[in-house]
């Protein structure tokens, strides 16, 4: 085994056979011996997953948040989660979960009158950058470089991938979109620089042969699924020689590793044979590999995500898990409203519990996630232990397509610069780039003074600590 060296596995130990490469989960094995060394494999980087949720949530609306359907009645760790509100379908992961409330995105705002009306077509540009975009269909598109992306450039280039960008709906949409704006600021979360917007990826097949080297020409890959053949099967060998190095524990970390990629690869290849019928679909302009269950897609898309922070292909990850406008209808949500019109409820409070239905259903999908990072093991802490997971949106009550007040929640305890178990509630005109800015220390950009419209640092651990002003 070539890359063998000393007594130790290095972290990015890759498996190799006929096009297809397998990194390797972190392993006992890969533990360095001796002073030295160990320092070196000393305090990890912290993962970053961030999510955008489109729509704002019910519980942001006045009428909802006197419910408490976003926001708990109370601060700190003495909080209460009502039934309705959709955290609440992730209160298993409270010790893991910190919510800001009243944090507001006026770059999202309209600053002129023809930008009055097109909240939605720039709103998720605004997210993870907290700039305001030009209005433009033109090539001279400008927000800002987003937070992961910030991450990425420092700390994401010694991997394979600095980042990941995923999303669930059709993002494809060339030219421009209504009100005046490219459709690139609704296309993506993740901007490389002001003028640049990442490509997100839909389709699980893309991520898998991203992820696992599947085949080394396009020709190939067809072959290969084709003849339904694992990528596994092309390096039996290499698996065969590796284990042979590792103790018990690591033999079964590994099998569990591996048996968990042939079951997305399986699950992508059954989907894929589905899709092929000709049988008639519910999202007929999907790739094949794309599930038509929301829920279905959401777990594979989370999964490729939790093995590719596993192998150490990357440790920074965007999701786009809606489009602004988006008609789509949640059957498993108990509501047989279309998701835009739903959210412009019109004050009424029986339109609003109905939105929050489909809010609560949305939401709830998270807890797949967490599930699947807390099961996930490295040394003796857990992948939640090691991440840090932003969730949030750019708008607040979409009814009237307002930015104040906005959604955000935290998950995981990223090394130790999240506690969990609390709410921290912001003084009032607060922007949520405080927050994000605070994060972006935490990660270890902590030259970094501002971010976006920030105006000083929010305390992401004491509910006690307000905003500063730089």
């Amino acid at each position: 085994m070539a890359y063998l060296t000393g007594k130790y596995l290095p972290r990015r130990t890759f498996l190799r056979g006929l096009g297809a490469t397998v990194a390797l989960p972190m392993l006992d094995a890969m533990t360095p011996a001796g002073r030295v060394l160990a320092k070196a494999a000393a305090a990890p980087r912290t993962n970053l997953i961030c999510i955008e949720e489109v729509h704002g949530l019910a519980g942001c609306n006045n009428l909802a948040a006197s419910k408490w359907l976003f926001a708990p009645e109370k601060v700190g760790s003495d909080f209460a989660l009502v039934p309705e509100n959709p955290l609440a379908t992730l209160e298993a992961y409270r010790e893991y979960m910190t919510i800001v409330s009243n944090t507001d995105v006026r770059m999202a705002e309209a600053f002129t009158a023809p930008e009055i009306g097109g909240d939605h077509f720039r709103s998720s540009a605004v997210f993870l950058t907290q700039s305001h975009p030009k209005q433009t269909q033109g090539s001279d598109i400008w927000a800002g470089t987003s937070l992961d992306q910030l991450y990425a450039q420092r700390f994401g280039q010694d991997t394979p991938m600095p980042s990941m960008q995923f999303c669930i709906e059709n993002l494809d949409q060339a030219g421009g979109c209504t009100y005046n704006y490219s459709c690139a600021y609704t296309d993506s979360i993740s901007w490389s620089s002001p003028n640049e917007p990442l490509p997100m990826i839909r389709d699980p097949r893309v991520a898998f042969d991203l992820l696992f080297g599947a085949g080394s020409s396009a020709r190939d890959r067809a072959l290969r699924r084709e003849n339904r053949r694992s990528i596994l099967d092309w390096i039996q060998g290499e698996v065969a020689s590796v284990r042979q190095e590792l103790g018990v524990s690591d033999r079964q970390r590994l099998d569990r590793y591996l048996d968990n990629v042939r079951e997305i690869e399986r699950r992508i290849q059954a989907i894929e044979a589905q899709h092929s019928t000709g049988e008639q679909r519910a999202l007929p302009d999907a790739p094949k590999g794309v599930p038509d269950s929301f829920s279905e897609h959401m777990r594979l898309l989370f999964d490729l995500q939790v093995l590719a922070l596993q192998s150490n292909m990357t440790r920074v990850i965007s999701f786009k898990t809606g489009r602004d406008s988006q008609n789509r209808v949640f059957p498993e949500s108990g509501s047989s409203q279309p998701f835009h019109p739903a959210s412009h409820h019109g004050n009424r409070e029986d339109r609003i519990m109905e939105f929050n239905k489909i809010c609560k259903y949305r939401v709830s999908q998270v807890g797949y996630l967490l599930e699947k990072l807390k099961s996930a093991s490295e040394g003796d802490q857990t992948l939640l232990d090691k991440t840090m997971i932003v969730w949030g949106s750019p708008m607040a009550d979409a009814n009237v397509h307002n930015h104040r007040r906005c959604p955000l929640v935290l998950f995981g305890k990223a090394n130790g610069a999240l506690k969990g178990n609390l709410h921290l509630k912001a003084p009032d005109g607060t922007p949520m780039a405080n927050a994000m800015l605070t994060m972006l220390n935490e990660l270890g950009l902590d030259d970094l003074k501002s971010f976006g419209d920030s105006t000083g640092n929010f305390s992401l651990t004491s509910p006690s600590v307000s905003t500063v002003v730089a």
